[in-house]
């Protein structure tokens, strides 16, 4: 296996996203790289302010802008679910998707650094 079809495995729309950027195989990878680091060094944190999360907001909706354009679709999928409960002013909601997606997250980020 490689890792288009262990990313598939998790979830993610692989044929979505090459066919969004061309088919270019290679450009995806890199974009993947770069997505990894976007995660790695901006980390949502489960123990965000309940009170205070503007910042919260600010960065789940750029982590979804990036897995949604790369068709990281269980990573897009929970973000926006965050973003919108965030935004309704839900974060006990939101905190517990975001715990339920951390393991996942972990899991592709992996699979990204391991075929990297």
């Amino acid at each position: 296996m490689g890792m288009l079809e262990d990313l598939k495995d998790l979830g993610v729309d692989v044929d979505e996203a090459l066919k969004r950027l061309g088919g270019n195989e290679a450009f995806y990878k890199k974009m993947l790289g770069r997505v990894k680091s976007m995660l790695e060094e901006t980390p949502v944190d489960p123990d965000f302010d309940a009170g205070d999360y503007k910042a919260m907001i600010e960065s789940t909706h750029a982590i979804k802008g990036a897995t949604g354009n790369l068709s990281l679709t269980p990573l897009y999928k929970a973000y926006t679910d965050i973003v919108d409960l965030l935004r309704q002013d839900k974060p006990e909601e939101a905190r517990k998707i975001l715990v339920d997606i951390l393991p996942v997250q972990a899991q592709i980020l992996e699979i990204i650094d391991r075929y990297k």
